[in-house]
C-alpha cells in the first residue's frame, strides 16, 4: 500500500499501503510536503518490463468470460497485483512485473488469478538482473519449459481484496488501486494515466503517461502536488506544470541516438 503521509519504517504488510510521502520503503504515503517542484524525469519502457497500455490495464475486477474456473471467482472484487512479461532463459522461468509494496511478496498471495479465471502459484521470485525493483524473474508452478513461459506473456495477475490487509489510515492507497487511475489537472482535463508507482529511495512517485503518445513522466506522490485522490471516481487531481511531459524530452535537432 502507499501513504501520502510517509513514515521511515518499512511496512510489515506483504502488500503494504501506496501513500504520499517521503522516504523509501514498502508503503507509498502521501505527505504535506515534498519537494518545491516536481521531479518530472521522462522515463521510457525499460527493457524487459511488460509495456502495460492504458487500456489494458484494469483498476477493481477484470471481465469474467465464461468457462474454466471462473465460476468460482465471479462476482469476486479482484485486484491487480501484477502481469507477466517475456520469458527468461530455457527452463521455464518468466518476468513478472510486481505491482505489491514490497515486489516479492506477490508470491505470498496463492492462487494469482488470472483474467480468464485459471489461477498460477509463485514457487519462487528474485530480482531481475539489472532491472528495476519491481521487475522480477518467477519459478511458476508446473511452468518447466520455454513454450510453456512464453504463453504467460501479458498474462495479468489479480487476487482477491478480501486476502489484501485492508488500509491503516484515511490517506493510505493500495498501489493496485491507483495504477489505472486517470489523472486531471486542476481545471479537470484528463491529461493523463497512471502506469506506475516506483520508489527509488527519496519517496514515492507516480508514473504518468500523458493522454497524447510520449514518454512517461515521474511526479511526486505528495499533498502538494497530488490534492486529490478519488478512488472510486478513479481519478487524481495533480498541480503540474504546463511543461510537464516537456521535460526530459530532446530539444528540436538534438541528436537523439
Amino acid at each position: 500500500m502507499t501513504k501520502r503521509e510517509r513514515s521511515q519504517q518499512r511496512s510489515a504488510s506483504p502488500l503494504p499501503p501506496v501513500g504520499r510521502g517521503g522516504g523509501g520503503g514498502a508503503s507509498v504515503k502521501t505527505t504535506n510536503h515534498g519537494a518545491d517542484t516536481p521531479t518530472s524525469i521522462s522515463s521510457p519502457c525499460k527493457s524487459g518490463v511488460p509495456d502495460l497500455r492504458k487500456d489494458e490495464r484494469i483498476s477493481g475486477t477484470p471481465e469474467i468470460r465464461g468457462g474454466g474456473g471462473l465460476a468460482s471467482y465471479q462476482g469476486k472484487d479482484l485486484v491487480l497485483v501484477g502481469e507477466f512479461g517475456r520469458a527468461h532463459g530455457l527452463k521455464g522461468e518468466v518476468r513478472l512485473k510486481s505491482h505489491t509494496g514490497d515486489p516479492r511478496a506477490i508470491a505470498d498471495y496463492k492462487p494469482l488469478i488470472a483474467a480468464n479465471g485459471k489461477t498460477y502459484f509463485l514457487k519462487n521470485v528474485r530480482q531481475a538482473p539489472g532491472g528495476a525493483p519491481d521487475l522480477l524473474i518467477a519459478i511458476v508452478d508446473g511452468v518447466t519449459t520455454r513454450e510453456a513461459s512464453e504463453a504467460l506473456n501479458r498474462v495479468q495477475l489479480y487476487v482477491e481484496r478480501d486476502k489484501l490487509p485492508p488500509p491503516d489510515e484515511e490517506d493510505e492507497f493500495l498501489l493496485a488501486d491507483l495504477i489505472g487511475l486517470a489523472v486531471q489537472n486542476e481545471a479537470g482535463e484528463t491529461i493523463g494515466t497512471i502506469v506506475g508507482v516506483p520508489n527509488y529511495g527519496g519517496g514515492d512517485l507516480l508514473e504518468i503517461a500523458p493522454a497524447q503518445k510520449g514518454p512517461t513522466a515521474l511526479l511526486p506522490f505528495t499533498k502538494a502536488f497530488v490534492p486529490v485522490v478519488d478512488i472510486a471516481g478513479k481519478r487524481v487531481i495533480a498541480a503540474l506544470p504546463d511543461d510537464f511531459f516537456e521535460i526530459g524530452k530532446p530539444e528540436s535537432g538534438e541528436d537523439r541516438a
